[in-house]
């Protein structure tokens, strides 16, 4: 008696644990419920493989009778709330898991193992033998929770209004199935007597009985009230969320709407703290400006829509091509710039390979599409972002003045050369 008093004990506090996690669902996120689930699977295939208690009906371990029967009915119970694609998760989950495991395993007996000061040398073959039982009963378990659910479903035409009946019959059905196949392989690997297999399933049918009540009585009396969302910073793992969603949000903001790249604002404050860290760590930094010509004519011809849409087209293949330092920018209609950690020459070699790249992409060619681009790099002459800007526009108005589609940088002479040669004059829209 106390034997079974204790499987009944166990049961129910199995069960209160777990659908207290799947009740607040909504407050602690699925998660909880299901790695909760998953982190009893060892504990429940040991239990099957080596513990045993004696019954009037014979020989029962807690993890088959216990565990596994209220698994599968947590399993059931998720499907039945939630739907068929989140109740696959876990299944797939633990199955995955297990095999990697058995991998895991193999290589590590491989180790030349150093046995610990009281001479003490691990299980492998224990671990190994455990391991190959997980995969075994997480295949058995994948079928088991399909099955179920599909005679969960069938029943469903015959009775749909006996709730109770429609969950035992397919829990009991199914642990019958599940017996069967655990048995034959627990026979196999432990020599297991036929004795398990009677004592096993009296037990399971048991199981079936208790879980049937109990999950039925949580369904009409829990699961008709939903629980609140949280309305607070409850934890620690709120506050992380609610700050990550807060520093989403600043990032956002400073993004330009059409193209989702940093925008004006983000190049001036971006720009001056980059040419500052240039300066005082000497690592050269170059800046690229680069205009699309005759954008307006592109308007105009296709329409504004059109338009937008080359502008993101050209956003998309500027990412493809800067580097992972290089910070990229829409800093007007059809301008944009590009701030990167390198010297003139190699600014020069990407503002010629943007452009060849503007001219053969397919999302751009089709409408003839060519840049021009004007660079310049962080100088003594040059040591503040408006000096900066100052220099690579007028070397872009260089570039369009002298027939576009091409890149203008340092004209063989010094960057103050430069300045001091080019003036710019306003550029018409467009241009």
């Amino acid at each position: 008696m106390l034997n079974s008093f204790l499987l009944f004990a166990e049961a129910v506090l199995y069960f209160g644990i777990m659908v207290t996690l799947f009740r607040f669902r909504g407050r602690i996120g699925l998660g909880v419920f299901v790695c909760a689930l998953g982190v009893m699977h060892f504990l429940e295939t040991y239990l099957a493989s080596v513990f045993y208690v004696a019954l009037p009906f014979g020989m029962v371990s807690p993890g088959s009778a216990v565990l596994f029967s209220g698994k599968l009915v947590m399993l059931l119970l998720l499907y039945i709330k939630e739907d068929a694609a989140t109740v696959r998760q876990p299944i797939y989950g633990l199955l995955l898991g297990n095999t990697l495991m058995i991998g895991l395993v193999l290589i590590l007996r491989l180790h030349d193992i150093a046995p610990l000061p009281d001479g003490k040398l691990p299980d492998i073959g224990f671990i190994d033998e455990m391991g190959w039982l997980m995969v075994w009963g997480t295949t058995l378990l994948f079928v088991d929770a399909i099955l179920i659910i599909l005679l969960y479903e069938k029943l469903g035409k015959y009775l749909r209004k006996a709730l109770f009946t429609r969950i035992l019959v397919s829990v009991a059905c199914v642990l019958t199935f599940d017996q069967a196949g655990f048995f034959t392989a627990l026979h196999f690997v432990t020599g297991a007597p036929v004795a398990v297999f009677f004592g096993g399933w009296f037990a399971k049918m048991a199981a079936a009985l208790v879980y049937s009540t109990m999950v039925v009585a949580y369904i009409r009396w829990f699961e008709a009230r939903q629980v609140p969302a949280p309305r607070g910073l409850s934890d620690i793992f709120d506050t992380l969320t609610y700050r990550e969603r807060y520093e989403a949000l600043v990032e956002h903001v400073g993004r330009d709407g059409l193209t989702g790249l940093l925008h004006r604002g983000r190049f001036d404050s971006d720009g001056e703290a980059a040419v500052a860290a240039s300066l005082r760590t000497a690592r050269p930094l170059s800046l690229l400006i680069i205009d699309v010509d005759h954008f307006k004519s592109i308007n105009d011809r296709f329409g504004h829509a059109e338009g937008d849409k080359v502008l993101k087209a050209l956003a998309i293949l500027l990412g493809e091509l800067v580097g992972t330092e290089d910070r990229l920018f829409r800093i007007g209609g059809e301008e944009f710039a590009i701030l990167g950690w390198r010297p003139q020459p190699l600014a020069r070699l990407l503002g010629e390979t943007v452009r060849q790249a503007v001219k053969t992409s397919a999302s751009t060619s089709r409408f003839d599409i060519t840049v021009s681009a004007g660079i310049s790099t962080v100088s003594e002459t040059t040591r503040c972002l408006a000096d900066l800007f100052a220099l690579a526009d007028q070397r872009l108005y260089k570039a369009k003045s002298t027939g576009r589609d091409r890149v203008v940088g340092e004209p063989g002479g010094n960057e103050a050369d430069a300045r001091n040669t080019w003036t710019r004059p306003e550029r018409s829209a467009g241009a």
